[in-house]
């Protein structure tokens, strides 16, 4: 590729860098906190950015501001051109996590936050002290987006979409499935009959809030519906629902098993077959070769392989 130097001389790197702050947090004021500059500074450099790309950039909506399309066709190059400044020109290659500060951001429902980060914790807090940790909940529909804004640095969840050339995924583990209730207030045999799981009232977990899922879909297969009393988008509220209430819940296995000793509930096989549901963390492909990036994926891995 041959380089105009005068032309790329106009470009302050900078100006580079609070575009692509912008364009992930769609609003100047956290944009400028997450620069540590003052908001008129940020504002000073979308103007100066409007006028290099000839082009508005980001409009105004109700909670902050919106990428033109324009925009949208600049970011993924920019992105890219920061990515590879950072991984070649910033880093030696060596992380040293016990005196690394950094903070990560992470993308996970809570059916995986629950067994997961108590032990991501425990960890930090033996070999790496000053790292932190930021949870944002997701589903698998809208983690890509995520990525691709840099308002995760990691995602994890089942069913993940495979994404495009610009993410990197990892199988963790696969997950089955367990029937949770409160056995001194729902007398039922176990293991739970089919009879008897279509005829008891359900609580769903639903990210979106959508009164169907797998059961539904292998119910539906034998000719049977479930009654859903609750459908709730916090799943760590199912044992508090369950609780004291003639209710029960299909829940992913590993959560479920916390859940039980925590909140002396029953667990059961589900009677009837669903298949198993793979997790996955995915990440976007600027941070593939960062050491420290490099280096909390190969503890989430150790720690998963574990639970």
């Amino acid at each position: 590729m041959n380089i105009d130097y005068s032309e790329l001389n106009r470009v302050d790197l900078n100006l580079l860098i609070a575009f692509d702050v912008l364009h992930a947090e769609c609003n100047v004021t956290r944009a400028a906190e997450r620069l540590g500059i003052g908001q008129s500074s940020m504002s000073h450099s979308l103007n100066r950015l409007r006028r290099l790309f000839g082009d508005e950039l980001f409009t105004r909506c109700p909670d902050g501001v919106r990428p033109t399309p324009r925009a949208m066709a600049l970011a993924p190059a920019i992105r890219s051109a920061l990515g590879i400044i950072q991984q070649n020109l910033l880093h030696d290659g060596v992380f040293d996590a016990s005196r690394a500060d950094r903070t990560f951001i992470l993308g996970m429902p809570d059916s995986i936050e629950v067994p997961l980060l108590p032990r991501l914790l425990a960890l930090l807090a033996r070999d790496a002290p000053e790292i932190k940790i930021r949870i944002r909940a997701i589903d698998r529909f809208d983690v890509l987006e995520q990525l691709n804004q840099d308002r995760l640095h990691l995602g994890i969840a089942g069913l993940l979409t495979e994404g495009g050339t610009q993410h990197k995924r990892r199988k963790l583990y696969a997950t089955g499935y367990l029937c949770l209730f409160d056995p001194f207030h729902l007398n039922i045999d176990t293991p739970v009959m089919l009879e008897d799981y279509v005829a008891v009232p359900h609580v769903l977990g639903s990210p979106r809030g959508d009164a169907h899922g797998v059961v539904d879909d292998a119910l539906a297969i034998k000719g049977l519906k479930r009654n859903i009393a609750v459908v709730t988008p916090h799943f760590a509220a199912v044992p508090f629902v369950l609780k004291s209430a003639r209710l029960i819940s299909t829940v992913p296995e590993r959560p479920a098993r916390i859940f039980a000793r925590q909140f002396d509930l029953a667990t059961s096989p589900v009677p009837l077959p669903l298949p198993e549901s793979d997790v996955s963390m995915i990440w976007h492909s600027s941070y593939d070769k960062d050491p420290a990036h490099h280096w909390l994926r190969e503890v989430i891995v150790k720690l998963t392989a574990t639970l």
